[in-house]
């Protein structure tokens, strides 16, 4: 097996399982399938997809800029395959994005929703933006093809190709916004960051960081599709490339530090705390060793050299964006956030797909404009050419072949995630959903919620008579829903063993405004605890609660606690008053019946 093939079958085996973890997710929404919570709102997913992952794209528009721009042609081999990556790398972020909107199918809303003071909505229309230009920027790549030959598809690419000196310098400009955009939405948050990630400077910081981190992408791309396409890197290429990020990285850590120190936090930095070990690993492995190491003209000729120093500053800006997005966010104790594998898989399976997308546009269209050099010492001078001289298309003759040991391969990777998930992420990492039913019966209710043969025989007009008559409903019955004189129990704790509220929240804020509208219900946090209640004046005053119900207090509770909660409960008060101290216990109520299953049996 060569070593394209392994790699293709690791990116496949990854890209199932992320595809396993992807269903579960959707199924199961992310409370079930993420580390999140009300104190971490921001996971991996924005983490690492989105907030990562829009930097290590930035290679498109650094690239293209020195190219169309600035004339640097040197550079030009390399502009195709940036542009390639930048595209993949956006619309992996849109993906990541996508898994981690709580309302996926809502993911439009900024282009119909203007909300222009926010950070989010800039960030948002460049990014779509930007993907767009992308798009444009590659498609006369793709119709280069000898199967777009047709005289349509050749005026498109024409003029696309004489566009392309404004489409570089949209793609500029958008990417300097969204990237410093990014920065800009810490700014917000000053309360919640660790000084020695929080700065005035962030939005600057971010882009400088991304324009680093652009360059080691496309070296990192260029040696690592070199060793699978047998394409010998340009070193004269890669050595530019290394000197312009040496003068960038530097740049960057003389800001931060400078930042720091014009601010009086540089001490911070020496606390000795986890935070200022985890500051200062960032820096070192993001700007000053991999800018000391090119720095040296015979460590960036070299594409070991240069290659380390690429792969440290990736490493660097992924650090970063997580510590900012994630580690140094200040939290209540005790809600602490550790990414589940699901989260990771997706992630995995997300960076796989793109870069098996990659591959494939490399193999079919002429991606490596300056054609492959392969080097004489490592190839076999009898092998046949691995692309067409004229086209520079792949002409492995097993890229169409179906490979037996990859479908196997992924078949088993999927069984992998689903005997990982099963049971827990199957069932949404809590029991199985168990609806109630109604009571059946008159006089005597037969309380049975999931029909599981574990009745109770409820006297309903006993209780009603030991406990006042008509005017005792209130007592079982707190809340009845609208234009409904005594709601049964199951309408609103609506199953066995989950807890479960009949308030349609998604409803109520599409209705009041959405955003917009969260002042309405809760002041002066937006929580439970300070929702106004159902029947204020200015809501549903026509349902307070009447002679026979008790005010609201809290529905999310499931059908057996609700249940067991005010029967027992009723139970043990009464149990001194009538001398029954066994009143309270379970064989009060499940007494054995013909036919009826015992509880564990």
């Amino acid at each position: 097996m060569s070593k394209r093939a392994a790699v293709k079958n690791i990116l496949w085996a990854l890209s199932i399982i992320g595809l396993v973890a992807a269903i579960v997710r959707f199924r199961n929404g992310l409370g079930a399938t993420t580390g999140l919570n009300d104190a971490t709102p921001w996971g991996l997913w924005i983490g690492f997809d989105v907030m990562a992952g829009v930097a290590l794209a930035a290679g498109g528009f650094v690239i293209a800029g020195a190219v169309h721009i600035f004339h640097l042609e040197k550079y030009h081999s390399v502009a195709r395959p940036a542009v390639l990556t930048a595209f993949l790398g956006y619309g992996a972020v849109i993906v990541g994005l996508l898994f981690d909107l709580g309302l996926p199918w809502h993911i439009y809303f900024p282009m119909i929703r203007w909300q222009h003071h926010s950070a989010l909505f800039e960030v948002a229309w460049c990014v779509m933006l930007y993907f767009s230009v992308l798009a444009m920027e590659f498609i006369p790549v793709a119709l280069e093809h000898p199967f777009f030959a047709h005289p349509f598809f050749q005026a498109i690419g024409g003029l696309l190709r004489r566009l392309m000196l404004p489409l570089v310098i949209a793609a500029i400009t958008l990417s300097t916004l969204h990237q410093s955009s990014l920065g800009s939405l810490f700014l917000l948050m000053p309360e919640r960051l660790y000084p020695l990630w929080y700065s005035p400077l962030l939005p600057v910081l971010f882009f400088l960081s991304a324009v680093g981190v652009g360059l080691a992408m496309v070296t990192v791309e260029s040696l690592t599709s070199g060793a699978l396409y047998d394409h010998r890197p340009d070193t004269d290429m890669l050595a530019g490339l290394g000197k312009a990020g040496a003068v960038v990285l530097w740049l960057y850590a003389a800001l931060r530090l400078g930042d720091l120190a014009v601010r009086g936090s540089l001490a911070t930095a020496f606390k000795g705390n986890w935070q200022s070990g985890l500051f200062m690993l960032e820096l070192l492995i993001l700007a000053v060793i991999p800018a000391a190491l090119l720095s040296s003209k015979r460590l960036r000729s070299n594409p070991w050299g240069v290659g380390t120093a690429a792969v440290l500053v990736v490493c660097g800006v992924i650090l970063n964006r997580l510590s900012t997005s994630i580690f140094v966010q200040t939290r209540p104790e005790g809600l602490s956030y550790v990414p589940t594998w699901i989260e990771f898989a997706v992630s995995m399976g997300i960076v796989s797909a793109a870069a098996l997308v990659f591959m494939f546009c490399v193999e079919h269209f002429k991606v490596m404009e300056g054609g492959p050099q392969l080097d004489a010492k490592a190839a076999d001078p009898y092998a046949k050419p691995a692309f067409d001289p004229q086209t520079h298309v792949s002409v492995d003759p097993h890229l169409p072949r179906f490979d037996t040991g990859r479908a196997l391969g992924m078949i088993g990777a999927a069984a992998i995630a689903v005997a990982a998930l099963w049971p827990s992420a199957l069932h949404g990492y809590r029991v199985p959903r168990t609806p109630v039913f109604h009571a059946r019966g008159g006089k005597v209710l037969n309380i049975d919620g999931n029909r599981a043969k574990q009745s109770v025989a409820f006297d309903h007009r006993d209780h009603m008579k030991r406990l006042g008559g008509d005017e005792s409903c209130k007592q079982c019955h707190h809340l009845s829903k609208p234009r409904d004189e005594n709601t049964s129990c199951s309408e609103c704790h609506a199953d066995m063993y989950l807890p479960s509220s009949i308030f349609d929240h998604d409803f109520h804020l599409k209705k009041l405004g959405d955003a917009a509208s969260c002042d309405k219900c809760h002041r002066p946090t937006r929580d439970r605890s300070t929702a106004k209640a159902c029947s204020e004046k200015q809501c549903h005053p026509a349902y307070a609660p009447g002679p026979k119900q008790q005010a609201f207090n809290d529905m999310a509770r499931s059908y057996v606690d609700a249940m067991h909660d005010l029967c027992v409960t009723c139970h043990d008060k009464e149990a001194a008053r009538v001398d029954k101290p066994r009143l309270g216990e379970c064989a009060t109520c499940h007494k054995p019946q013909k036919g009826m299953r015992q509880p564990g049996s």
